[in-house]
């Protein structure tokens, strides 16, 4: 399989790395304990940062509450559900581009302009509504109104590309086949945690905040974005068995895993 993937009969390295990972996955008795372990400590902080921030980004504030927050800035009812559907496609659009462009540009690109994109919508969405929104809930004048639904829709777009499909791909490429079950496991219940959290608390968020619950959502954005620059190394065309070395060579990571000399000896 190797040798039809690869288009060559020069696969023993690979083979003998991926033989050497699986027995010592195979090895790996409790996961849960390996993980904690201090070799481990890159690997367990992504599992958790990155399902936390992808839930912060407010994206399930928009999957949730799209008609209720259409409503807000003056849409009736038929017309919230039409642009709440059109959002949901936008999303599912700017996903399968991602899927297209992702190991041409990278990860961390992608989660950094994605970011920007979010960043940058969330606060001119927030700046209208602040300057805009009436007493009463609604946008005060129907173009505005509809500027908010534009930005929300570069806004879906920005998640769309990068943190949405990203946030799930990263996670399978970083942990080792010893760690695997154990690092996947707390990056699934770490992002349902946050998704019920902020599922719960947005509708006291927004009569609270009102339109700087944009604002909050949105510093968030750019916590995540400097985390992935400083912290995330870039994963694309990195074996898994391969996947040490990049910790080792990482400026930060490497004073809990190693250096990129250590892994040579």
């Amino acid at each position: 399989m190797l040798r039809r993937v690869r288009g060559t009969d020069d696969v023993e390295a690979e083979m003998n790395d991926l033989l050497k990972a699986s027995n010592v996955a195979r090895n790996t008795k409790h996961p849960f304990r390996k993980i904690v372990e201090r070799k481990y400590r890159p690997q367990l902080v992504m599992a958790i940062a990155l399902p936390f921030f992808q839930q912060v980004t407010g994206i399930n504030v928009i999957a949730f509450y799209a008609p209720l927050l259409f409503r807000t800035i003056g849409f009736g009812e038929s017309g919230s559900l039409l642009s709440a559907v059109m959002t949901g496609a936008v999303g599912a659009f700017s996903t399968f581009i991602s899927m297209l462009i992702v190991d041409k540009f990278g990860r961390r690109a992608l989660f950094m302009a994605g970011g920007i994109q979010m960043f940058v919508s969330q606060i001119m969405i927030g700046g209208v509504m602040a300057a805009k929104l009436g007493d009463h809930g609604g946008v005060e004048g129907e173009g505005f109104a509809y500027m908010v639904i534009v930005l929300i829709g570069v806004y879906v777009a920005g998640f769309g590309w990068s943190w949405g499909p990203l946030g799930w791909l990263v996670p399978s490429e970083i942990f080792p086949l010893e760690i695997r079950s154990a690092g996947q496991s707390i990056t699934v219940v770490v992002n349902f945690l946050f998704t019920f959290i902020v599922a719960q608390t947005f509708l006291a968020m927004l009569c609270h905040f009102r339109a700087g619950i944009f604002f909050f959502f949105g510093g968030w954005v750019v916590v995540m974005t400097a985390f992935v620059y400083l912290f995330l190394p870039e994963t694309k065309n990195v074996p898994i068995e391969k996947m040490d070395e990049v910790w080792k060579s990482h400026w930060f990571w490497k004073g809990f895993v190693g250096t990129a000399e250590d892994c040579k000896i």
